[in-house]
């Protein structure tokens, strides 16, 4: 099988993503190639990390010409947002940059050749060896889902789970709420490009117009919703084991060598990768040695 592994970024996750595209050299095995989604102004920054396994995305090659990317005046320019005439008439209210990098991950279903598109986190590392290859089974897929976890969660979940029904022409409220949210989530490539046809048909617009009528986006739920709901859950089984171990929240653990040591033990012996979000507070240099110090089973 054939995986198209996808990371949305930005500036400011560089060294991060970095550190990802190391951790794929060393430990990624089988038939991949690495595609970096980022927004036109970091093109040049990111393609210091291309290679015969990588290659850059620009927007610019997934987006409609009337979304783009404007400094964020409030911000004094450091950080950006996304203009479009299309979004929440009839304020038009900008989108942030995790809009857009969700956006990317989808339109990137019509934008390759591949048998599985696997969206992995800039600030994930891969810690053991792993091919795509073994999230299939016969010709169904692995698709994360914390069943009912969306209710325990937090109140934005709700609301992504609402956005994916309205535009997918199904309940607000599914009962059980599932959550699909994780840091590497692996789809079928056939049933994401479905996916956007569904939305497009049930919507009479661009699927991209259908998803910015709310900044209650979340791609992994608008998937996920659409798998067990739309397609009673063809080609996919569900499994509530996420593949990688994830810090979340800052107060989670310590930020000190002690708390990410603590925070390593939690790996489970099935999982590949660890997360740490960017603004817990451990250096990306001891991520890096506590990552590459666990030995390869």
């Amino acid at each position: 099988m054939k995986t198209a592994v996808m990371t949305a970024s930005y500036s400011a996750d560089f060294d991060r993503c970095a550190l990802l595209c190391e951790s794929m050299d060393r430990f990624m095995r089988g038939k991949w190639h690495h595609y970096l989604l980022v927004e036109r102004a970091d093109v040049a920054l990111f393609s210091k990390l291309e290679g015969p396994k990588r290659t850059v995305v620009s927007e610019a090659e997934l987006f409609p010409f009337w979304l783009r990317s404007f400094p964020d005046p409030l911000s004094l320019g450091r950080r950006r947002l996304w203009l479009s005439p299309f979004s929440l008439p009839p304020f038009s209210l900008p989108l942030r940059g995790w809009h857009a990098q969700q956006l990317r991950r989808l339109a990137m279903a019509r934008h390759v050749d591949a048998d599985a598109l696997l969206s992995i986190d800039s600030d994930v590392v891969l810690v053991r060896p792993f091919d795509p290859a073994s999230l299939w089974s016969g010709n169904c897929i692995r698709m994360f889902r914390a069943d009912d976890g969306a209710r325990h969660a937090t109140p934005g979940h709700l609301a992504w789970l609402a956005h994916a029904g309205a535009i997918l022409g199904l309940p607000e409220r599914p009962d059980p709420a599932h959550d699909y949210i994780s840091n590497m989530v692996p789809w079928r490539t056939d049933t994401a490009r479905a996916l956007l046809d569904h939305i497009e048909k049930h919507n009479n617009v661009s699927w991209i117009r259908a998803v910015i009528s709310s900044r209650d986006i979340s791609e992994c739920m608008i998937y996920g919703r659409f798998v067990d709901e739309v397609l009673g859950g063809a080609g996919h089984f569900a499994d509530e084991r996420s593949l990688s171990h994830v810090l979340w929240f800052r107060e989670t653990f310590p930020e000190t060598a002690e708390g990410l040591a603590e925070f390593m033990r939690g790996l489970g012996p099935d999982q590949v990768a660890i997360g740490v979000q960017s603004f817990v507070g451990h250096p990306l240099s001891a991520i890096r040695r506590a990552a590459f110090s666990i030995t390869p089973e």
